[in-house]
């Protein structure tokens, strides 16, 4: 029989003071609720206009549904422990958040560098667009990410599970995370890490040399039209885009390239709840503010809700 003392963890969260915690409280509320409508905002138009029925909207609904669970499945479990002071969450509870969190982080990965390369497609083989991006491949390109982010994160995951916690209960974390979860375990944690190590290479470097690559032949290709306008133009396509995977691997490599230290874990924490937080609520207004598209579809439905008043986006 396993030894084997601890079956509920402890999560510090980020502060104990109470006037953060308001703070903290409320922000993190409105910036949840702000994700959610966004985020629903996005999937409703590209499901109800027709002019964005094209592979760029299929996608872009996919990862405003990623984004949702993503969200969810770590911000509500810290607004209850803010406001309830209910610091504990069960062993099982624990290991599921940090299955959800990294299966929807890795697939979200995957599905940004398919993204890219859509764009790639959509400028540097414009007459293929439709052969190459059809929808088939779409829903195929849909289902390789969630595929791709099970193989990566089950097996890790699944070896965590075996691990032993004997001495410590107590994780330095808002939510359940692999790192802080291995500093407290008192079994052998090297194939463990080997593995996380392993497939945070898998999952972050090669996407984000996928988004690398399909950029380089992107800015080529654009430099090579003959007028401006038709720059303009194509810049404008790809710049939500952008924007948006500029966010979600900064923050990323902001955290995990720079040396570790004792006074880093809180800022280390901080950068994670936002992009936990603040990245899901940003992208739906980054694509629906930089995108003609998105706002003449949100001014067409507005029209289709109230006949009565003229709502135009500037």
């Amino acid at each position: 029989m396993r030894n084997r003392t601890v079956t509920t963890f402890i999560l510090l969260g980020l502060t104990d003071d109470t006037r953060l915690k308001i703070l903290l409280f409320i922000f993190l509320f409105l910036s949840y609720t702000l994700s959610l409508s966004g985020n629903i905002t996005i999937i409703t138009l590209t499901l109800a206009d027709p002019r964005l029925k094209t592979p760029m909207y299929i996608l872009l609904k996919n990862f405003s549904f990623l984004e949702i669970l993503l969200t969810t499945s770590c911000i509500p479990r810290f607004l209850y422990s803010i406001s309830s002071g209910d610091k504990s969450i069960t062993y099982i509870a624990c290991f599921t958040q940090l299955l959800f969190i990294d299966i929807f982080a890795v697939t979200e990965f995957f599905l940004l560098a398919i993204m890219s390369y859509d764009r790639y497609v959509a400028i540097c083989k414009p007459l293929h667009y439709m052969t190459i991006m059809n929808s088939r491949a779409c829903r195929n390109f849909i289902l390789f990410c969630w595929v791709a982010a099970l193989m990566i994160v089950l097996p890790p995951v699944s070896l965590g599970l075996g691990l032993e916690f004997c001495d410590s209960n107590l994780i330095d974390h808002f939510c359940c995370d692999a790192a802080p979860l291995l500093k407290i375990s008192c079994s052998d944690t090297q194939l463990v890490e080997q593995m996380v190590i392993a497939d945070a290479v898998l999952a972050f470097i090669t996407t984000f040399m996928c988004v690398i690559l399909s950029y380089i032949y992107i800015i080529r290709t654009i430099l090579r039209f003959p007028s401006a306008k038709q720059r303009k133009k194509a810049f404008s396509t790809c710049s939500s885009h952008m924007i948006v995977v500029s966010i979600t691997y900064g923050s990323c490599i902001f955290i995990y390239i720079k040396p570790s230290s004792k006074d880093d874990v809180a800022i280390n924490k901080g950068i994670s709840l936002l992009i936990i937080s603040i990245s899901p609520m940003l992208n739906p207004f980054i694509y629906a503010l930089r995108n003609k598209q998105v706002k003449q579809a949100f001014n067409y439905s507005i029209k289709k809700l109230h006949p009565s008043q003229r709502c135009k986006i500037n």
